[in-house]
């Protein structure tokens, strides 16, 4: 049982939500029925408790500067009120975390990484910091995160925005974010997520994170908002192809064969940690001519694979599935898996050994699903 509780930990009782265990969290896996919330943030909108997420600042005359050492993007690229996706590698090219960095001024950028990374990213930083001009902060412990996520998100969010500001929520960007008055307060509003749907995230201290939950809540009544859990938030980000740590990435893993070669910034001036080995991992053609990559496979049966099944080509063993469970939302089975790259094409048959029965399945482009703007 973990010891670390959100802030919102009695709202989630109050609601019925039954835990788990995630990040050394108890963190709620559903309130009623994960079905109905996965649909609901695909429908109308879905409340999230992500409190769980680190939250790192990193101030100084050399924040950029050492940002683009520290991580694998450029990061210092960024235009005030944006943010990036980005990842902090070992120096032999795994993946340490995958992180969104916001740029909160020319000196200042917040970083934020996964639940369970949290405090190897900020002690990562912290190290890689020496030499640099800067500050690095962990605010974790005072920070909580609230997401509402779905096509009604803004009309929701709007009602707690004096009008006055509707204008700095309508015209927000994907990956930016703004300060604007939510429910009263003076809070940081991102319009990023992690569902396939638009919707935004709001970083409030510990303190007022209970009322604003209420807030957001009561604010979409009639518009179809429903807390929603982890197993929701799985589902939602698996249809939408999005890598989850410890499934799809891992220090075991490189960005070429997570198919996260764009992220990495090799044309930058100056080194970072993991530049050498991510040069030569992308040179020797991992995860284009050689070794395995991430693809999406689609059910042509009905039954669902799971983390660790086995893939199959012809009978011979070619990968293994990270992630996979029934499309709530297209009405087939779903999975990615890491596969040889000479049966990675899209439309390639293979196989997924399902406790002994072999089912097929499809290589397919992911995301599997995409909204319609």
């Amino acid at each position: 049982m973990s010891e670390n509780y959100t802030a919102l930990f009695e709202q989630h009782k109050k609601a019925g939500a039954s835990f788990t265990d995630f990040g050394g969290w108890q963190m709620p896996l559903k309130y009623t029925s994960e079905l109905a919330e996965h649909h609901a943030v695909r429908n109308a909108a879905g409340l999230f408790d992500l409190s769980h997420m680190g939250e790192v600042w990193v101030t100084g005359p050399e924040a950029a500067a050492f940002l683009d050492y520290a991580l694998v993007g450029k990061l210092s690229a960024i235009a005030d009120g944006k943010a990036k996706y980005s990842l902090i590698c070992d120096s032999d090219g795994g993946i340490i975390d995958d992180l969104i960095t916001y740029r909160r001024g020319p000196e200042k950028f917040l970083v934020v990484p996964n639940a369970g990374n949290a405090k190897m990213v900020a002690a990562a930083l912290s190290e890689r910091a020496a030499g640099f001009d800067v500050v690095v902060e962990d605010a974790s412990a005072e920070t909580s995160l609230i997401a509402v996520q779905g096509p009604l998100a803004e009309t929701i969010l709007l009602r707690l925005v004096p009008a006055e500001q509707h204008s700095l929520v309508t015209e927000l960007k994907y990956y930016a974010a703004v300060e604007v008055s939510i429910a009263g307060e003076e809070l940081l509003l991102a319009r990023t997520g992690y569902t396939g749907e638009d919707g935004f995230e709001i970083y409030v201290p510990n303190a007022d994170a209970p009322a604003l939950w209420e807030a957001l809540l009561e604010a979409g009544e009639g518009h179809g908002l429903i807390p929603a859990g982890l197993a929701a938030r799985d589902s939602l980000r698996l249809e939408a192809g999005m890598p989850l740590y410890g499934n799809e990435l891992s220090r075991h893993v490189n960005a070429y064969a997570a198919g996260l070669g764009p992220v990495v910034a090799l044309s930058k001036e100056g080194d970072f940690v993991g530049k050498e080995a991510l040069a030569a991992i992308k040179a020797a053609g991992v995860g284009t001519t050689i070794g395995q990559k991430l693809v999406g496979l689609k059910g042509t049966g009905r039954r669902a694979a799971r983390g660790h099944y086995p893939v199959l080509k012809d009978g011979s063993l070619i990968g293994e599935v990270t992630s996979g469970q029934p499309s709530p939302t297209l009405g087939y089975p779903v999975a990615l898996a890491y596969v040889d790259v000479e049966h990675s094409a899209p439309g390639t048959t293979v196989d997924v050994d399902l406790r002994g029965k072999a089912e097929p399945f499809e290589v397919v482009a992911l995301p599997f699903y995409k909204r319609q703007k």
